[in-house]
């Protein structure tokens, strides 16, 4: 394996990892996630698949088992998460969790179009 191949795969890893952490996360200790939810007026009874969704698409994208659609499918979500849950600009922490959960759809679509 030369060394930018390393590089991709590991990357991938990583961040498939930051997907498959934060299922377990949500299983572990769901209250703050929920509250987020209903703050939001996102139905809780989405909250079940959000953590599959997690943990299926992170698992297969950091596996390497049809990685386009994982990325795609993790794209997707990340986007809306940006647009649901991080649109309050007035407050930095929203701001920056905004931004960052765009340049992870950004990174996505790139994994996904390759």
């Amino acid at each position: 394996m030369d060394a930018s191949h390393l590089a991709f795969v590991v990357g991938r890893g990583v961040l498939a990892a930051l997907f498959v952490l934060a299922g377990i996360t949500k299983i572990v200790g769901p209250k703050p996630v929920l509250a987020h939810m209903a703050q939001e007026g996102v139905p809780k009874i989405l909250f079940p698949g959000v953590i599959a969704l997690e943990l299926i698409a992170g698992g297969a994208l950091m596996i390497g088992f049809h990685p386009a659609i994982a990325a795609g499918v993790l794209c997707v979500c990340c986007l809306a998460t940006a647009i649901v849950f991080h649109r309050n600009f007035k407050e930095h922490a929203e701001r920056t969790q905004f931004s960052k959960d765009i340049a992870l759809a950004g990174a996505l679509a790139v994994l996904a179009a390759l």
